[in-house]
Protein backbone atom coordinates (compact mmCIF):
# COMPACT_ATOMS: atom_id res chain seq x y z
CA UNK A 1 0.00 0.00 0.00
CA UNK A 2 1.64 3.25 -1.03
CA UNK A 3 1.48 6.30 1.04
CA UNK A 4 -1.33 8.49 -0.73
CA UNK A 5 -3.87 5.34 0.12
CA UNK A 6 -2.10 5.11 3.69
CA UNK A 7 -3.33 8.52 4.17
CA UNK A 8 -6.70 8.34 2.86
CA UNK A 9 -6.93 5.63 4.90
CA UNK A 10 -6.28 7.31 7.99
CA UNK A 11 -8.32 10.27 6.98
CA UNK A 12 -11.68 8.12 6.62
CA UNK A 13 -10.55 6.17 10.15
CA UNK A 14 -10.41 9.47 11.84
CA UNK A 15 -13.39 11.51 10.12
CA UNK A 16 -15.43 8.03 11.31
CA UNK A 17 -14.41 8.76 14.73
CA UNK A 18 -15.30 12.17 15.02
CA UNK A 19 -18.65 10.96 12.79
CA UNK A 20 -19.52 8.58 15.77
CA UNK A 21 -18.43 10.88 18.72
CA UNK A 22 -20.92 13.38 16.93
CA UNK A 23 -23.98 10.46 16.46
CA UNK A 24 -23.64 9.59 20.09
CA UNK A 25 -23.93 13.07 22.04
CA UNK A 26 -25.50 14.66 19.02
CA UNK A 27 -29.07 13.96 20.91
CA UNK A 28 -27.79 15.44 24.22
CA UNK A 29 -26.49 18.93 22.65
CA UNK A 30 -29.29 21.05 23.64
CA UNK A 31 -30.18 19.11 27.16
CA UNK A 32 -30.58 20.81 30.46
CA UNK A 33 -27.35 19.29 31.48
CA UNK A 34 -25.26 20.28 28.51
CA UNK A 35 -26.44 23.93 29.50
CA UNK A 36 -25.04 23.89 32.85
CA UNK A 37 -21.74 22.62 31.61
CA UNK A 38 -21.82 25.76 29.63
CA UNK A 39 -20.85 28.08 32.31
CA UNK A 40 -17.50 25.82 33.47
CA UNK A 41 -16.65 25.32 29.58
CA UNK A 42 -16.80 29.06 29.29
CA UNK A 43 -13.39 28.92 31.35
CA UNK A 44 -11.42 28.03 28.31
CA UNK A 45 -12.79 31.22 26.43
CA UNK A 46 -9.81 34.00 25.54
CA UNK A 47 -11.50 36.51 28.27
CA UNK A 48 -11.85 34.20 30.92
CA UNK A 49 -8.44 32.88 30.25
CA UNK A 50 -6.59 36.26 30.21
CA UNK A 51 -8.63 37.67 33.13
CA UNK A 52 -7.60 34.64 35.80
CA UNK A 53 -3.62 34.71 33.73
CA UNK A 54 -3.83 38.41 34.46
CA UNK A 55 -5.56 37.91 38.03
CA UNK A 56 -1.91 36.23 38.99
CA UNK A 57 -0.02 38.15 38.09
CA UNK A 58 -1.11 41.23 39.39
CA UNK A 59 -1.45 39.23 42.56
CA UNK A 60 1.97 37.85 42.48
CA UNK A 61 2.86 41.89 42.19
CA UNK A 62 0.75 42.69 44.98
CA UNK A 63 1.69 40.46 47.50
CA UNK A 64 5.16 40.06 46.27
CA UNK A 65 5.67 36.31 45.24
CA UNK A 66 7.49 36.40 42.35
CA UNK A 67 7.05 32.66 41.91
CA UNK A 68 3.15 33.82 41.70
CA UNK A 69 4.04 36.96 38.85
CA UNK A 70 6.01 34.81 36.91
CA UNK A 71 3.28 32.02 36.90
CA UNK A 72 1.16 34.57 35.29
CA UNK A 73 3.29 36.11 32.78
CA UNK A 74 4.08 32.92 31.60
CA UNK A 75 0.40 31.47 31.75
CA UNK A 76 -0.55 34.94 29.33
CA UNK A 77 2.96 34.50 26.93
CA UNK A 78 1.92 31.34 26.17
CA UNK A 79 -1.97 31.58 25.92
CA UNK A 80 -1.14 34.36 23.36
CA UNK A 81 1.29 32.09 21.06
CA UNK A 82 -1.30 29.62 21.35
CA UNK A 83 -4.33 32.18 20.20
CA UNK A 84 -2.37 32.92 17.32
CA UNK A 85 -1.05 29.91 15.87
CA UNK A 86 -4.75 28.41 16.32
CA UNK A 87 -5.84 31.60 14.51
CA UNK A 88 -3.13 30.85 11.80
CA UNK A 89 -4.79 27.46 11.24
CA UNK A 90 -8.43 28.67 11.05
CA UNK A 91 -8.06 31.01 8.37
CA UNK A 92 -6.92 28.44 6.13
CA UNK A 93 -9.07 25.08 6.93
CA UNK A 94 -13.12 25.43 7.07
CA UNK A 95 -14.78 22.60 9.15
CA UNK A 96 -18.34 22.87 9.87
CA UNK A 97 -18.75 22.59 13.83
CA UNK A 98 -20.91 19.23 15.06
CA UNK A 99 -24.00 21.17 15.95
CA UNK A 100 -24.16 22.74 12.97
CA UNK A 101 -23.30 19.59 10.34
CA UNK A 102 -26.26 18.60 8.30
CA UNK A 103 -24.25 16.22 6.96
CA UNK A 104 -21.20 13.47 7.30
CA UNK A 105 -19.48 15.41 4.13
CA UNK A 106 -20.07 18.47 6.45
CA UNK A 107 -17.87 17.23 9.37
CA UNK A 108 -14.72 17.27 6.90
CA UNK A 109 -12.43 19.67 7.00
CA UNK A 110 -11.12 21.44 3.89
CA UNK A 111 -9.53 24.79 2.75
CA UNK A 112 -11.00 27.51 2.92
CA UNK A 113 -10.89 31.41 3.79
CA UNK A 114 -14.66 31.76 5.72
CA UNK A 115 -14.27 33.11 9.21
CA UNK A 116 -17.51 32.32 10.24
CA UNK A 117 -17.86 30.83 13.79
CA UNK A 118 -19.97 27.43 12.67
CA UNK A 119 -17.32 26.53 10.34
CA UNK A 120 -14.15 27.11 12.12
CA UNK A 121 -14.48 23.91 13.84
CA UNK A 122 -10.69 23.25 13.47
CA UNK A 123 -8.80 23.40 15.57
CA UNK A 124 -10.19 24.01 19.11
CA UNK A 125 -8.72 27.17 20.33
CA UNK A 126 -10.33 26.49 23.74
CA UNK A 127 -7.97 23.49 24.33
CA UNK A 128 -5.19 24.47 22.64
CA UNK A 129 -5.55 28.10 24.74
CA UNK A 130 -6.71 25.87 27.94
CA UNK A 131 -3.35 23.48 27.84
CA UNK A 132 -1.09 26.25 27.20
CA UNK A 133 -1.88 28.20 30.01
CA UNK A 134 -2.11 25.21 32.69
CA UNK A 135 1.31 23.85 31.60
CA UNK A 136 2.67 27.50 32.20
CA UNK A 137 1.04 27.76 35.13
CA UNK A 138 3.09 24.31 36.46
CA UNK A 139 6.44 25.41 35.29
CA UNK A 140 6.28 27.71 38.39
CA UNK A 141 4.06 25.17 40.45
CA UNK A 142 4.90 21.68 39.43
CA UNK A 143 3.47 20.96 42.51
CA UNK A 144 -0.38 21.71 40.98
CA UNK A 145 0.55 20.40 37.61
CA UNK A 146 -1.59 17.67 37.70
CA UNK A 147 -4.28 18.93 38.44
CA UNK A 148 -3.91 22.19 36.32
CA UNK A 149 -3.52 20.11 33.40
CA UNK A 150 -6.20 17.57 34.31
CA UNK A 151 -8.40 20.45 34.56
CA UNK A 152 -7.13 21.55 31.05
CA UNK A 153 -7.91 18.26 29.47
CA UNK A 154 -11.11 18.04 31.19
CA UNK A 155 -12.32 21.30 29.68
CA UNK A 156 -10.75 20.50 26.33
CA UNK A 157 -12.93 17.42 26.42
CA UNK A 158 -16.31 19.52 27.61
CA UNK A 159 -15.87 21.06 23.94
CA UNK A 160 -16.92 17.12 22.34
CA UNK A 161 -18.97 16.78 24.88
CA UNK A 162 -21.12 19.96 24.01
CA UNK A 163 -21.11 18.91 20.25
CA UNK A 164 -19.14 22.28 19.69
CA UNK A 165 -16.10 20.31 18.53
CA UNK A 166 -14.94 16.92 16.95
CA UNK A 167 -12.44 14.87 18.81
CA UNK A 168 -9.74 15.42 15.98
CA UNK A 169 -10.27 19.21 16.91
CA UNK A 170 -9.55 18.97 20.42
CA UNK A 171 -6.71 16.51 20.13
CA UNK A 172 -4.41 18.84 17.53
CA UNK A 173 -5.74 22.30 20.09
CA UNK A 174 -3.60 20.05 23.14
CA UNK A 175 -0.95 19.14 20.65
CA UNK A 176 -0.92 22.75 19.21
CA UNK A 177 -1.31 24.18 22.83
CA UNK A 178 1.45 22.18 24.02
CA UNK A 179 3.93 22.97 21.47
CA UNK A 180 3.24 26.73 21.66
CA UNK A 181 3.94 26.38 25.31
CA UNK A 182 7.04 24.69 24.58
CA UNK A 183 8.37 27.28 22.23
CA UNK A 184 7.65 29.83 24.78
CA UNK A 185 9.22 28.06 27.60
CA UNK A 186 12.40 27.68 25.41
CA UNK A 187 11.87 31.42 25.00
CA UNK A 188 11.76 32.29 28.46
CA UNK A 189 14.26 30.08 29.95
CA UNK A 190 16.72 31.61 27.32
CA UNK A 191 15.76 35.35 28.32
CA UNK A 192 15.76 33.99 32.15
CA UNK A 193 19.32 32.94 31.38
CA UNK A 194 20.92 36.30 29.52
CA UNK A 195 19.26 38.06 33.13
CA UNK A 196 21.29 35.89 35.02
CA UNK A 197 24.19 36.56 32.80
CA UNK A 198 24.27 40.26 32.91
CA UNK A 199 23.51 40.21 36.68
CA UNK A 200 26.53 37.86 37.36
CA UNK A 201 28.69 40.53 34.97
CA UNK A 202 27.44 43.65 37.07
Amino acid sequence: MNLDKQKRRAGRALLNIDHQAHELLGPYAESKAMDALHPVSKLADQPQLRMISGALLLAGLLRQDRRLARAGSRMIVAHEAATIAKDAIKTEIERTRPRSAESKDDKKPKRGKRSDKEVTSFPSGHSAGAIAAARAFSREFPEYGIAAVGGATLLALLQIVRCAHYPTDVTAGLALGLAAEKATDLAWSAATRDELSEEEEA
